[in-house]
């Protein structure tokens, strides 16, 4: 039996059985058997039914964002925000991006020949989703995967089983025959099995660096694809001449927005030395107005952490670097043994502090002064991760110019822990491989067949 601990209160939110294996095959056939039917439905049928999902979700925007509250701890003022918002806006772009996307590709005319190139679906996509944002996340592969007519079989974080649920019930909601869409409540074995399973053709993980590992070698086994979104310690840099207000807000809200428990929020900050003073000050100022609290509360601005391992594991961070001669500008913490973490801004920090180099995924960001954009360059580098990074300044040209220096897979002025989709989201070193969203996000849940007619 799988339990879902609410951080709210240690209470256990939902009780699920695992899927036995007679349940794992059982769904598995049913994909590779609707999956051909469905395959051959018109694309615009495809897209008219993907529609119709996308609506019956935010019909129950409201209910989801209560119970999305309960299982991971994300205040109730913006929870149904992830399916208002971020969530809509991604599946209807999907949507709207597949004629052009998934059209056929021709070749320059031959005489006596025609050619051109086909992407047709992989097959079975299995796609392994993450709490922290468990509409968010699904939503990049589950809907083009679909539209381009793949099954899916969905499994969800066993903090966030009822995630799965409801993107089942809005399938049905929007008449996708059966067995094109599924979930299973899985062990972390048997994960491993199913992708190991032969009918299983390509895998979509988000999640940390070492199950991208573990996904990566199942998945090599059998000589099929996996995108994987893994770690990041993302960074930004507030140059001189940056907008001080707004650098502040965004900043400070990528920093500490759901708890810090974010894969593109912002975990480092480099300030010039000429705006390090008023930036931290402001910073600070504006973080100390976050109502730390019941999740349930309207008033609540930031909720508990997923969990207490979580929780204790960045105030483990915070107390070596403390220790190690950094500045603790809040130092507001009265809940320690609970999930419930206040936000911290620390100064006085370098890269020999864990605190800036290891993933926090919590309420705390350091805040470093650098001379130049070339040690900032430096820094924001020297990190084994490479989701997105920012820039706060006035001029283009210098964003452009110092983004061409970055290893990172989205690059922002003057904006942060946002995803465009009409941008490619991907990574480089350990943050990942493949790539989701914009219309090149079809190319990995479909498979290039050329056609070579001759005329006789």
């Amino acid at each position: 039996m799988q339990k879902t601990i609410s951080p709210i209160d240690g209470s256990v939110f939902v009780e699920r059985a695992l899927a036995t294996p007679s349940a794992i095959d059982g769904a598995l056939q049913r994909a590779v058997e609707a999956q051909r039917a469905w395959s051959q439905v018109p694309l615009k049928d495809r897209m008219a039914i993907a529609r119709k999902f996308v609506e019956a979700m935010e019909t129950k925007a409201d209910e989801i964002g209560v119970e999305l509250t309960w299982q991971m701890g994300r205040p109730v003022r913006y929870t149904p925000n992830e399916i208002k918002r971020g969530f809509a806006e991604r599946a209807r772009f999907m949507i709207d991006a597949a004629p052009k996307a998934l059209a056929d590709h021709a070749v320059a005319p031959k005489e006596g020949f025609t050619r051109f190139i086909r992407k047709t679906p992989l097959g079975v996509v299995f796609v392994v989703a993450p709490w922290n944002y468990p509409y968010l996340t699904a939503v990049n592969s589950v809907v083009p995967a679909i539209v381009a007519g793949n099954a899916v079989v969905l499994k969800h974080s066993a903090q966030t089983p009822l995630s799965a649920e409801r993107f089942a019930d809005a399938w049905r909601a929007a008449g996708l025959p059966d067995g094109v869409f599924q979930f299973l409540h899985l062990a972390h074995s048997d994960v491993e099995r199913v992708i190991g399973d032969s009918r299983v053709d390509f895998v979509v993980f988000t999640g940390s660096v070492s199950g991208g590992h573990a996904i990566q070698q199942a998945a090599a086994k059998r000589f099929i694809g996996a995108t994987l979104e893994l770690g990041g310690k993302d960074p930004a840099y507030v140059r001189a001449d940056a907008n001080m207000e707004d650098a502040v807000e965004n900043l400070v809200d990528g920093a500490m927005f759901n708890s810090g428990q974010s894969c593109c929020g912002i975990e480092r900050i480099y300030a010039h030395a000429d705006a390090f003073d008023e930036f931290v000050e402001r910073a600070v100022a504006l973080t100390k107005t976050y109502v730390l609290g019941n999740p349930l509360d309207a008033a609540t601005t930031l909720g508990p952490m997923v969990r207490t391992s979580a929780a204790e594991f960045v105030r483990a961070q915070v107390k070596e670097a403390i220790a190690q001669g950094a500045r603790a500008h809040l130092n507001i913490d009265k809940q320690p043994g609970t999930p419930y973490l206040a936000p911290e801004i620390l100064t006085n920090v370098d890269h020999r502090k864990r605190v800036m180099t290891e993933e926090s995924f919590g309420p705390v960001v350091g805040i470093m002064r650098v001379a130049s954009d070339e040690e900032a360059i430096a820094l924001m580098n020297d990190s084994a991760y490479g989701l997105t990074a920012a820039i706060w300044t006035q001029d283009q040209d210098v964003a452009l110019r110092i983004g061409d220096h970055i290893a990172t897979g989205t690059w922002f002025m003057n904006r942060c822990d946002y995803l465009d989709p009409a941008l490619a989201w991907t990574g480089v070193k350990d943050t990942g491989r493949g790539c989701s969203l914009s219309s090149l996000g079809y190319d990995s849940l479909t498979r290039l067949k050329s056609f070579h007619l001759r005329s006789i």
